[in-house]
């Protein structure tokens, strides 16, 4: 295999280096084929990406090797690709880049980046996120099937709240649901939205579904991880290779697929199939700016008719203002 190969993308020319090495020892597949993989599902993986401040999770030696999320923007970035400043909890800030076109991903692919990590915000108001993101996460004693369960009832509860949301598989057991949103309101209320939507979701099937932060009180459930949309807080984007042995990737999903889709169908090597021969199947999001007037109406009825509050943030984050304490329920009965 030779040293280097160049790409054609779009109108660039993005040389991949040392493209015989291996990523996936299990599936044999190298770093040439995960560059290539990005430049088949470009336009959808790019759709995803595009003007969000991105944080690269980065596998330079393959899945077998170490790994480092990279926030801030590579020193030998292109002046083709911009960057956009955000701020963490902490008040630090830092430039991450925002993909304006697929060859940054491909780019970004060389660099031995299974999967993308964007904020829910645009490089052009990065304080203001347009997209509200639900994370149906299996907990031990659950699978797949629990979270599909849990998706289709979720549907129904943005149905009554006059959203929608698109699905997709995480690349491991779990659902992830988006909803594009416009950008008028803050990290803080998107996140509160979330917790409505995630409570009521919870007061409908209870024995399947909880809002529990601490996992010792989780159970056997889906846990809606409302803390997803906390500031600093990403989700793996559409399109992205997920660092696990069989090079599976997180897959777009049109709602009557849910029920029958499994995640280990969507990998490094079918998903250019299937990308073929259906395209992007969110493309469509972009057309759309829900408003969470309905869902914040539901947090305060949620406050004065059931005295439900603030859940525990992250631990990264400061206390917030009416949070309750952050300690885990075991240690602090002690």
């Amino acid at each position: 295999m030779a040293e280097s190969v160049e790409l054609t993308v779009g109108g660039r020319t993005v040389r991949v280096t040392n493209p015989g090495k291996v990523y996936f020892p299990e599936r044999g597949f190298t770093k040439l084929d995960l560059a290539r993989y990005y430049l088949a599902v470009g336009e959808g993986a790019l759709r995803a990406l595009r003007d969000r401040p991105t944080t690269l999770e980065r596998y330079p030696d393959g899945v077998d090797g170490e790994s480092f999320f990279q926030k801030r923007a590579p020193k030998n970035l292109p002046e083709w690709i911009p960057t956009g400043r955000i701020s963490f909890p902490s008040g630090r800030h830092a430039d991450e880049i925002c993909p304006t076109e697929t060859a940054a991903v491909v780019w970004a692919a060389n660099l031995g980046s299974l999967t993308f990590h964007p904020w829910p915000v645009r490089r052009g108001d990065t304080e203001h996120p347009d997209e509200l993101r639900i994370d149906l996460d299996p907990q031990p004693g659950t699978d797949y099937e629990d979270a599909v369960r849990a998706a289709q009832e979720l549907r129904e509860v943005l149905d009554g709240l006059g959203l929608r949301g698109w699905p997709k598989t995480s690349g491991g057991r779990g659902l992830h649901v988006f909803v594009p949103i416009a950008p008028e309101w803050t990290f803080t209320q998107v996140r509160r939205s979330a917790i409505a939507i995630a409570r009521e979701l919870e007061r409908r099937d209870p024995e399947r579904v909880t809002t529990k932060w601490w996992k010792e009180e989780r159970g056997r459930k889906i846990f809606v991880d409302y803390n997803q949309t906390a500031r600093d807080r990403t989700i793996a984007s559409a399109y992205s290779v997920r660092p696990r042995p069989h090079a599976p990737v997180s897959a777009p999903l049109r709602w009557e697929e849910v029920p029958d889709a499994r995640p280990r169908d969507f990998d490094l090597a079918t998903m250019p199939v299937r990308y073929r021969e259906l395209g992007d199947v969110h493309a469509d999001m972009d057309e759309h700016a829900f408003r969470l007037e309905s869902a914040l109406e539901l947090a305060t009825r949620d406050e004065q008719e059931h005295g439900l509050g603030d859940l525990p943030y992250p631990p990264e984050h400061p206390k917030a203002a009416g949070e309750p304490k952050r300690v885990q329920p075991s240690r602090a009965k002690k």
